[in-house]
């Protein structure tokens, strides 16, 4: 295995859901050689996560959306449903899931999606071009140091095929951190964190046996409403769990359940009304707020009847995301904050419901004889007794306290990188090389190619940053709320769009600092980037060369177009038709399914 530092080598911190995808994109994008080596300091977390990674995640944990939105490729709306069903191993699999045809609106057990991203990062690999290669490597990124034009990545329990190199520094021309979200403390649960009646990991291989182990007649506690709470409400209940489970929040909200015919999609819908001219206070703009979200869902209502009333608010939420980022912009970051933190989970739950197989049953039992009890209020306190239950405090308008022989705990994100316990993120904001993101104290401050900014907003060296990370940024930038700010596909975007950049900083065929060219004449040059699109989305190589070939001869009647003395060298031109390449590939306006189409994208094995 060659370590050598004098191969060109991007570092990717982090191998879940957004350090594969990025990783898949560099070979894919790649013309020269590159070594891309993708570090995971967990390796069961390897192409997968805490989201899907099999030990930490039972059988009937699905998806909270449909399969047929899980595809990694924004551009390929149903590549994971036609990999679960015609390449999957499914050797193992339960009688459920191992005869089961997925559809695009049905439902797929999430760890899956860990041998769907492995599948797709090796094919990847082995299409990439001469010198491009894969390193995949264990061990815990603890720090950064910039020097100019590259880093330092310094590495702890640092492993290459199964070889242990201890605390090892690489040197990287660039760094990509993807690693994913943090973990919150929970200060009401600090007496019982270890006690073996709380789970504090319910996506984890001990979380999950803990769960399974409990009584079927046991009392259980559940903090959260949302997607965790109802993965473990389902995995009780489908198991036969016959024992009162009590569902405890601060809001109450319940998750929608998508019609079984559901399909994304994206209304063109009057702009709202927001703001006045002047910022009138919290109170004003929540009833602005109020008064347009009621206009809107009557507009969807009485224009598109088609849409079912469960899936009005999301409708109207993603038409509303473009409007978002100046109505933001007018607000003071205190009250940013503040309205954040008050209204996230009605965000959360505005913007995603979950299917049918994982709500159904749980509504039914809180329906049907109240086996499943909502709780609204605040845990206060989690204390354990001499009879080895825990007693759950919970604050509130009904304040109570009552005796549960399980409770299990939700994620508990942390936003505010400055607490999350991570080394790394503590060396880079202690070293401000980078720093909490200003607005709205989540995440951390990049640019809108994910760069890592300093104090100063300048970029503090080679360094990006996907998925989690960018929470803030997409909130101001983007207009994006809840889970959509960190979400899958967030972070189709994020690593089509690093990934470009990345290359474009290193590869000797593109000119950095010409990434726009005006006045482009003719059509050549909206040509040229709809071949760029087909040679970045192409899976295999020989396309990719074939598409490579078409664009040079494209770039070239470009500048034949220009006579006399041409203003653009094919280098500015590359980098010109590639930056809005990657705008194309990126179009948040439209659906996958209709990007697909508006890209005019043949079936990924073929050159038209």
């Amino acid at each position: 295995m060659r370590l050598s530092d004098r191969l060109r080598r991007v570092v990717i911190v982090g191998a879940g859901l957004g350090g594969t995808a990025t990783a898949v994109r560099l070979l894919q994008f790649a013309r020269e050689p590159l070594q891309v080596m993708l570090i995971e300091r967990r390796p069961e977390y390897r192409s997968a996560g805490v989201a899907y990674h099999p030990a930490g995640n039972h059988w009937h944990h699905v998806f909270n959306i449909q399969a047929g939105r899980m595809s990694m490729f924004r551009e390929d709306v149903d590549d994971f449903v036609a990999w679960a069903n015609d390449e999957a191993d499914r050797t193992g699999w339960p009688p459920e899931w191992s005869g089961f045809t997925f559809t695009e609106s049905g439902p797929a057990p999430r760890r899956i999606y860990a041998g769907y991203l492995a599948d797709r990062l090796a094919r990847a690999a082995r299409e990439a071009a001469d010198g491009v290669t894969l390193v995949e490597a264990d061990g815990e990124v603890v720090d950064v140091e910039v020097g100019v034009g590259h880093a330092h990545v310094v590495v702890e329990r640092f492993s290459v095929s199964r070889n242990d190199l201890g605390r090892t520094t690489l040197r990287a021309d660039h760094v990509v951190i993807a690693t994913g979200l943090e973990e919150r403390d929970l200060p009401f649960a600090a007496d019982v964190v270890h006690h073996p009646s709380f789970v504090r990991h319910p996506y984890s291989e001990a979380g999950i046996a803990r769960i399974l182990g409990a009584g079927k007649d046991a009392t259980v506690a559940i903090i959260g409403t949302l997607l965790t709470a109802y993965d473990s409400a389902t995995l009780l209940l489908r198991r036969g769990h016959t024992g009162k489970i009590a569902m405890i929040s601060r809001s109450g909200r319940m998750l929608r359940t998508y019609p079984p015919d559901h399909r994304h999609r994206v209304l063109a819908l009057p702009a709202p009304l927001l703001h006045s001219d002047s910022y009138e206070g919290r109170e004003s703009l929540l009833r602005r707020v109020t008064a347009e979200w009621e206009r809107a869902c009557a507009i969807v209502a009485r224009e598109h009847p088609e849409v079912a009333p469960v899936t009005v608010p999301e409708r109207v939420s993603k038409s509303w995301e473009p409007h978002l980022p100046e109505v933001l912009a007018r607000i003071p970051s205190a009250d940013l904050r503040a309205l954040l933190d008050q209204y996230g989970t009605l965000l959360a739950t505005l913007r995603v419901g979950a299917v049918a197989y994982t709500t159904g049953i749980v509504d039914a039992a809180i329906d049907d004889g109240g086996q499943i009890t909502l709780v609204t209020g605040r845990v206060d306190r989690i204390a354990g007794t001499e009879a080895g239950t825990l007693l759950v405090s919970v604050a509130g308008s009904s304040a109570q306290t009552f005796e549960a022989d399980l409770v299990i705990s939700n994620f508990g994100r942390e936003p505010d990188y400055g607490r999350s316990g991570s080394a790394l993120w503590a060396a880079l904001l202690r070293k401000e090389i980078a720093v909490g993101h200003r607005r709205t104290g989540r995440g951390v401050e990049v640019d809108a190619d994910g760069a890592l900014l300093g104090p100063s907003g300048v970029a503090s060296g080679p360094i990006s940053v996907v998925g989690g990370p960018r929470e803030g940024d997409e909130i101001v930038r983007h207009g994006r709320i809840g889970a959509f700010t960190f979400n899958l596909a967030a972070i189709k975007n994020h690593s089509v769009g690093v990934a470009a950049t990345v290359l474009r900083r290193l590869e000797s065929c593109y000119d950095e600092h010409a990434a726009t060219v005006v006045e482009v004449p003719g059509e050549d040059f909206g040509r040229s980037v709809v071949l760029d699109v087909h040679r970045m989305t192409a899976r295999l190589r020989h396309d990719r060369e074939a598409f490579a070939t078409r664009l040079e001869m494209s770039l070239g009647r470009i500048r034949d177009t220009a006579g006399g003395e041409v203003p653009w060298t094919y280098r500015a031109l590359r980098s010109a038709v590639n930056t809005a390449a990657t705008e194309k590939l990126n179009d948040l306006s439209v659906t996958p399914r209709e990007l697909r189409g508006l890209l005019g994208l043949a079936e990924p094995s073929t050159v038209e």
